[in-house]
């Protein structure tokens, strides 16, 4: 080697944008242990989403509702089609189903507390229906899933409203998961399954192969509960016109969509991110299902994965939704993934925010758990009320954005109020690119 040639410039180091250090973590995880990765949470990829999208505010074209005068209305009433006794929600923000067993008894309570002081739903989730959820919850909706966890008719009946459960937005095609170290004493108990084994729910319901059986077990349902109660249908996002349009002729009197970006207690991880569309691509897909078979509004669609304000609330109403369903973000208002514990977080190898290992049963925020201790951090009246001021300011950002709008109900938004920053998201939502009258695949053009 030449005396001078450490004075040979060096290329600098530069990472890979396929082979990611992230990715190469995992590449070396899975060598090591030869087993696929497990997590909570929905996809963290970045996917179009609702901050794609702009209102289109009042100006003279419009005129715009003065705020502290003018009335912009936020009910919604849900299962008008057979079902005897509706549901009447004061906002049209509800919460989705997460399971007792995948969040602690405090947990579920709290949620039971916050939607009840904020006029909406919630939701059992696998495994059925605890004590303390139905006591708290003022109008509580039955998951009835494939995995029959804890079902009974007894429990239909109590319930204000009836979700069957055919896919989630985070593993759609696939089933749930819950891992030995959740599995307490109470939980086995509730799903007549042993202490301390993995438990894996069912891809598909045991007793139908098709929407004609589903037609048969919404039948059944109703029968069973006097007619009185809606029955929700939920699919995970994949095909959300085919998917609304049978669930809309099997007797459904609300649709749920649940986008990629819906979490889930625990599953692999390459289904999180790898299977599915995003939020914001199904709604006007299922939305035009409603409308070809003169059932939208009639039929009402709710729509989950991935909210986090009252902008997204407005957004998915502005599309043709009636309602929303939130999970993530509530559990990250009764204290999820809350910086407090960081000194925690990091003992378990992760950091607030970034902490997703919920089948570990391990949350120091006593939310993901069972763990008697760590459950007993969780103050299910004090979470309740962190709940029900999220949810609060989520309906008054909604309301803003109404007004400004010019509407004097939230669902009275539609698609003209709204613009796209991206090809990507005007396609998706089919609604303009910002400053032009064209999307892609508008019908009459061409591109």
């Amino acid at each position: 080697m030449a005396k001078d040639d450490k004075h040979v410039p060096r290329t600098m180091p530069v990472y890979s944008s396929t082979f990611t250090p992230e990715i190469n973590a995992e590449i070396r995880r899975a060598a090591a242990t030869g087993i696929y990765d497990i997590r909570g949470g929905g996809a963290k990829r970045k996917v179009p989403h609702f901050d794609d999208l702009l209102f289109l505010g009042a100006s003279v074209s419009r005129y715009p509702l003065e705020g502290y005068r003018e009335r912009c209305d936020t009910n919604v009433v849900l299962g008008t089609r057979y079902a005897k006794k509706p549901i009447k929600l004061d906002i049209p923000i509800t919460i989705a189903g997460m399971s007792f067993g995948a969040l602690s008894a405090q947990a579920k309570e709290a949620l039971g507390r916050g939607a009840s002081a904020a006029g909406t739903s919630t939701t059992t989730g696998d495994g059925g229906m605890t004590p303390e959820e139905r006591g708290e919850s003022k109008t509580l909706v039955y998951q009835y899933l494939p995995s029959r966890y804890g079902m009974n008719p007894d429990d239909l009946r109590k319930a204000d409203a009836i979700e069957v459960v055919v896919g989630q937005g985070a593993k759609p095609g696939g089933g749930g998961m819950l891992l030995g170290q959740k599995i307490s004493d109470r939980v086995a108990a509730m799903r007549d399954l042993p202490k301390g084994i993995d438990q894996r729910s069912a891809c598909r319901h045991p007793d139908w192969t098709g929407p004609d059986d589903l037609e048969i077990k919404i039948l059944e349902l109703r029968e069973i509960t006097g007619w009185e109660k809606p029955i929700y249908v939920k699919v995970g996002a994949t095909r959300p016109y085919f998917d609304t349009t049978l669930a809309v002729k099997a007797g459904a009197d609300v649709v749920v969509i649940d986008g990629m970006q819906g979490g889930t207690a625990a599953t692999q991880d390459v289904f999180i991110e790898h299977v599915g569309i995003p939020t914001l691509a199904c709604i006007r897909e299922a939305v035009r299902a409603l409308e070809d078979l003169n059932m939208h509004r009639e039929v009402q669609l709710i729509v989950s994965g991935g909210i986090r304000s009252g902008a997204d609330v407005a957004k998915a109403l502005a599309l043709g939704a009636d309602a929303v369903s939130i999970g993530t973000a509530a559990m990250i208002a009764l204290g999820d993934n809350d910086p407090k514990w960081e000194d925690e977080y990091r003992k378990l190898g992760t950091t607030a925010d970034a902490y997703d290992d919920w089948h570990e049963g391990q949350d120091p925020a006593g939310i993901s758990t069972q763990d008697p201790e760590l459950s007993s951090r969780l103050d299910p009246v004090e979470a309740g009320r962190r709940l029900r001021n999220y949810l609060k300011v989520m309906t008054l950002e909604a309301q803003t954005l109404a007004r400004a709008c010019g509407k004097n109900h939230v669902q009275h938004l539609e698609p003209e109020d709204l613009v796209a920053l991206t090809m990507e998201a005007a396609a998706m939502a089919q609604v303009p690119l910002a400053g032009t009258s064209w999307w892609p695949g508008k019908p009459g053009t061409q591109f």
